[in-house]
């Protein structure tokens, strides 16, 4: 029961990630995802970031696979502002598409816990914080580099 439950979860999630993408899509052109959704900052506390895995999450980008799908943050040339800009609105898309699909899957866990299907809803829960969640929360947290960054190139012109 328990493995059907994460084969489930794990499969919505995937799918999530396609709708995610596709929402951010429809959002990205709009003043709300200009000024609302780049800008967003869910939890500026590294400790809390900390506890819900994000440093996990950082572990197994820089150390799998999963380095080739992000730009790197390690500079082995001098970049222009616009380069470290460009790359922060591909973090933020990235960021975005998480989140919408962390809001997806979202309503299947509202559906199990309806259904007073709790361990459903737990494994759902666990499986979206950690392939959801905990990326965008990391995007956050390195777009806040990337913030301190061109604050200081701004005030070095």
């Amino acid at each position: 029961m328990i493995f059907q439950y994460i084969i489930f979860s794990v499969s919505i999630v995937f799918i999530s990630f396609v709708v995610g993408m596709i929402i951010t899509s429809l959002v990205r052109n709009t003043t709300f995802y200009e000024t609302r959704l780049s800008n967003l900052n869910l939890i500026k506390s590294d400790l809390i970031n900390k506890i819900f895995g994000v440093g996990v999450i950082k572990w197994v980008v820089k150390n799998t696979f999963f380095k080739y799908l992000n730009p790197k943050l390690k500079f082995d040339r001098k970049v222009s502002i616009s380069e470290i800009k460009n790359i922060r609105n591909d973090m933020t898309k990235s960021e975005i598409d998480h989140l919408f699909a962390f809001l997806f899957v979202s309503l299947f866990m509202f559906v199990a816990i309806y259904n007073q299907e709790y361990l459903s809803a737990s494994i759902i829960l666990l499986i979206n914080v950690l392939m959801n969640l905990d990326p965008s929360l990391l995007q956050q947290q390195n777009k806040r580099r990337i913030d301190k960054l061109l604050s200081k190139f701004e005030r070095l012109e």
